[in-house]
């Protein structure tokens, strides 16, 4: 089967059968029809949501921009791809104590912690590796294996490409999902996907190219007619007036005029037309969604948060230092309801 085929048929299955089809949920959960109500709370690295529509404590473990490069011979063919991002980030400051720190030991040291905790769900969310390598890819499947916690992964940018390569990000992305990422994807749309969690509908979506296509926007708004309470989880987050940086998802400045890296990342320029009408549609429809309590996203290797529409994004810093977050969606106390009700 064609590498363009093959996704445009597991697009099309997921959206087609109805959202049964690729849930885990053990419980069946029904609509709400006001909008969602919570609050958050945050100190360092942990995350407390509170909401009425939460009915039982979930603990998630995010973790993002790991950029492992462990490789072997299998990867000598691609050396002169690969070469950049080996050196990247050999080793690393950690985000809390300064000390000295590699990406396999800022990797394990997350798990670790998700495992004492008794994790619900580790969120994978994108260049946990530096370039596709083989070796690093099963490195962290027997990890995953080993600790046996549900775990969701989304590819980053980083993760499908081998830098100098020719061919289009999406056809790149598709090469290499196919070739090498797929056992990470659990038997789902590599695309799109989602998760349920008592009650709470992690939905992934893969932005890796920077654009949204048709079927990732069907698949989100199906997802917000559903009702549940959503997280979505992305790789480059979503743009926000006055931020430092312009080029998010759906940015109106993002485009060829201030892609300054093509050249040193090895890759096709961005276009001169900036991002398309879908992408910009699911910008709109994320935050418009009644029922969405957060983005949740990595990419630039800091914490960030910021808000639109009362939306929050949330975004990690880079698991090559250490860093991951601790995420809990608890329900709301009885006494504290007065404050929001």
């Amino acid at each position: 089967m064609k590498r363009r085929l093959f996704f445009k048929n597991a697009a099309s299955a997921s959206i087609g059968l109805g959202l049964t089809s690729c849930t885990t949920n053990e419980k069946s959960v029904q609509p709400s029809a006001k909008d969602l109500e919570f609050c958050v709370t945050i100190e360092d690295n942990v995350l407390n949501f509170f909401s009425e529509d939460i009915k039982e404590s979930i603990k998630i473990v995010h973790i993002a921009d790991t950029h492992l490069f462990r490789d072997d011979e299998r990867g000598e063919p691609y050396k002169k791809y690969s070469q950049r991002m080996a050196k990247a980030y050999n080793q690393t400051s950690h985000f809390k104590t300064g000390e000295s720190i590699n990406p396999e030991l800022g990797f394990e040291a997350a798990l670790n912690f998700a495992v004492e905790a008794e994790a619900d769900l580790i969120t994978l969310i994108g260049d946990i590796f530096s370039f596709p390598s083989e070796a690093a890819i099963e490195w962290v499947q027997a990890k995953l294996k080993a600790i046996n916690i549900p775990y969701v992964y989304v590819a980053g940018n980083h993760d499908w490409h081998y830098e100098g390569m020719e061919g289009s990000l999406e056809d790149l992305r598709d090469q290499w999902i196919e070739n090498r990422l797929l056992p990470l994807y659990q038997g789902e749309n590599p695309l799109m996907t989602f998760r349920d969690v008592k009650g709470v509908r992690f939905v992934i979506i893969d932005n890796s190219t920077y654009q949204i296509n048709d079927d990732q926007l069907a698949f989100f708004n199906e997802q917000v007619a559903s009702g549940i309470p959503l997280i979505l989880l992305v790789h480059i987050p979503l743009y926000v007036p006055g931020k430092s940086i312009y080029y998010g998802c759906g940015s109106p400045h993002w485009g060829a005029a201030i892609d300054a890296n093509f050249e040193i990342e090895g890759r096709q320029k961005w276009p001169e037309s900036g991002h398309t009408e879908t992408t910009f549609n699911f910008h709109k429809a994320v935050f418009s969604a009644p029922n969405l309590m957060s983005v949740f996203a990595g990419h630039i290797h800091r914490f960030s948060m910021e808000s639109l529409k009362g939306k929050p994004q949330i975004i990690t810093d880079d698991n090559a230092s250490g860093g991951y977050l601790d995420v809990n969606f608890l329900p709301l106390n009885p006494k504290d309801k007065s404050l929001m009700f």
